[in-house]
């Protein structure tokens, strides 16, 4: 490596005059491989320990001055539980690698690892982050970087910098954008949680909680992701990868998954996403000013489709509880059911968000929630504890008040699958409630019935007037199943919306 960064560096010519040199590439690569093996043999002697950035560090003749970049507070810091080369990983279901040529080890290194359930935080940042590791050796001169036995060793977020000072030269810094993504997904377990938590059985999604896919930077806007019913993350793989691959969006945006229970009826998501959002920004941002504060984007699929809607509307005071409609509850009785449901009715629109992206989103229900198969499904939808709580404790207290108040009524709380019915009445109220007029919104709609007119198509779960929005500033419509979210033609729509001021 030192032999490396002194021809870069140190020789006859400067870099730049030798850009286009075939050697140059080549010693390039040497120095990027060899820092990589370096880095790979130092690391395991110090795993444990509390890093003091800058510290010192001694290896037989050599001496490290160690440079961390670190945001968290002093006392949380610690060793990566190990580095991963970034060029030693892969992964199947990711179409692309998208990296930046230039100096440095391109790695990932591999944090303790939160559990989002026993935290009381609603937030986590990627536990996987990539670093791209220089080694910069001292010396003023090709004889004094031949002879020293005294370097930097410098680990840098890439997502921060894209380029930095060596020997007197501005160089461009490598980074690996995917493989730090990839392995967070893999080691995820979202798939079972998302199936377990849709189930109601334990170790499954029990509360939202929402993942940075990279540490939080102020002056970047936010791209949230919204996943559907019995889903994860995971729906967002290649759209989350190649977001992170286009440059000019990178520059732009950092991006937030939130993982929900999709067990749990609509309004009661929305109330608790919406409060996960709001905890995770005023802890990054208090004063509620960084630019990454304001203009932030929903991008919901299916259920979550309908979820950002619902973020961005006004409920006014048109939401009743959907199974008190026909309850005949009536005094006393139901005016203890709508106050206790009354925090899940009335909400308006998230003021930090200025645009809404909905992909496949049953706005209206959809028939599909009424098919054999379907309701044999919600059967096996078991609702969140506390749901089941609240629900228990009211009708206790229904019994309690007896009489033709209470109308011998047992209240019954319909799970998010019957929440997706085109029959529903949160889903018929919620499409009378107006966006905010500072959010723009588009549509990606699927069509799996090429054959049909389009306004009678639909992508084998949602029909198209259930998904059709009025008033969106571009509606797309992409021959395709209801998982459109990954095709290319979804993603280059969803990067045009982004590209817009």
């Amino acid at each position: 490596a030192r032999h490396a960064y002194a021809y870069l560096f140190f020789t006859g010519r400067r870099p730049r005059e030798r850009a286009f040199e075939d050697r140059q590439t080549q010693v390039l690569d040497y120095y990027n491989f060899a820092t990589t093996q370096a880095i790979e043999l130092i690391f395991p002697r110090y795993l444990g320990r509390t890093p003091v950035s800058p510290a010192v560090l001694r290896e037989g003749r050599w001496t490290i001055h160690l440079s961390i970049e670190d945001r968290r507070p002093a006392g949380e810091r610690r060793l990566p539980q190990s580095l991963l080369a970034a060029q030693s990983l892969r992964f199947a279901g990711l179409r692309n690698v998208y990296r930046r040529d230039g100096v440095g080890a391109e790695m990932v290194a591999v944090l303790e690892r939160p559990d989002a359930d026993a935290s009381a935080a609603p937030f986590s940042e990627m536990h996987v982050p990539s670093i791209t590791a220089v080694l910069r050796f001292h010396g003023a001169t090709l004889a004094d970087v031949l002879a020293t036995g005294e370097l930097d060793l410098i680990a840098l977020d890439p997502y921060r910098y894209a380029t930095m000072d060596l020997a007197g030269v501005t160089v461009p810094l490598a980074a690996d954008f995917s493989t730090g993504y990839g392995l967070w997904l893999a080691q995820s377990g979202f798939s079972r949680r998302a199936l377990r938590g849709v189930l109601g059985r334990a170790e499954g999604v029990a509360a939202p909680h929402v993942f940075l896919m990279q540490p939080f930077d102020p002056n970047r806007r936010i791209v949230i992701t919204l996943h559907g019913l019995a889903s994860s993350p995971e729906a967002w793989v290649n759209v989350t990868n190649e977001l992170l691959g286009d440059e000019t969006l990178r520059d732009r945006f950092q991006v937030w998954q939130v993982v929900y229970p999709t067990n749990a009826p609509i309004l009661y998501n929305l109330r608790h996403v919406r409060d996960a959002l709001h905890r995770t920004l005023r802890h990054f941002d208090p004063a509620g000013t960084a630019p990454a504060s304001r203009e932030i984007v929903l991008v919901g699929h299916s259920m979550g489709g309908v979820l950002a809607r619902l973020l961005v509307s006004y409920s006014g005071d048109a939401i009743k509880p959907e199974f008190v409609a026909d309850s005949g509850l009536q005094g006393p009785a139901l005016d203890k059911v709508v106050a206790e449901f009354a925090p899940f009715m009335s909400f308006e629109p998230m003021p930090e968000v200025n645009r809404a992206v909905f992909i496949a989103a049953p706005h209206r229900g959809t028939p599909f929630a009424e098919r054999r198969i379907s309701r044999w499904a919600a059967n096996l939808i078991l609702l969140p504890n506390d749901v089941v709580n609240i629900v228990a404790d009211l009708n206790r207290n229904l019994a309690a008040i007896g009489g033709d108040q209470a109308g011998g009524t047992t209240l019954r709380v319909p799970n998010s699958v019957e929440n997706l019915s085109d029959r529903s009445l949160a889903l018929r109220t919620a499409d009378t409630m107006p966006i905010s007029p500072g959010v723009t919104y588009h549509s990606i709609i699927a069509n799996n019935t090429p054959n049909r007119p389009v306004e009678e198509s639909n992508d084998g779960v949602v029909p198209f007037r259930s998904a059709h929005l009025p008033g969106a500033a571009s509606e797309l419509v992409i021959e395709y199943g209801h998982s459109v979210q990954g095709t290319p033609e979804a993603i280059l729509e969803l990067r045009r919306i982004l590209r817009e001021r």
